[in-house]
């Protein structure tokens, strides 16, 4: 099941079992390039990051379930949330993830949906 903008927002710093995480190149994340559709730019509070590309041996094919908890650091089982700009590769970072052995689910608002919510915050 995806995850929404009101659910991601009421469990964001309230929640410790949460890992937000942020699957755009790092100058995404950082906010200092982005989409120009998006308002704002930068990440949502308290998220890691972490490229989807990293996530991947090749096209369609994640790397090996303990590789994959190595470049996380967190243990089997963890549940994590993963955006993107627009969902696309969170939706492949989920699939990674869960064939790691995480409870990942995707926002498919992601970055896009965020940024147009004034009322939630942002951190560059």
């Amino acid at each position: 099941m995806d995850v929404t903008t009101e659910e991601l927002a009421s469990r964001l710093g309230d929640d410790p079992r949460l890992i937000v995480l942020d699957v755009r190149t790092q100058q995404e994340f950082e906010g200092v390039a982005g989409y120009p559709c998006d308002p704002r730019q930068g990440h949502i509070p308290g998220s890691r990051h972490l490229d989807v590309a990293d996530l991947f041996a090749g096209p369609g094919r994640p790397l090996p379930p303990e590789e994959i908890r190595a470049l996380l650091g967190l243990p089997e089982g963890a549940e994590i949330v993963a955006y993107c700009h627009s969902g696309s590769r969170s939706a492949l970072a989920a699939m990674a993830l869960r064939s790691a052995g995480y409870r990942a689910r995707n926002y498919p608002g992601s970055w896009h949906e965020w940024s147009r919510h004034e009322d939630l915050p942002v951190e560059r």
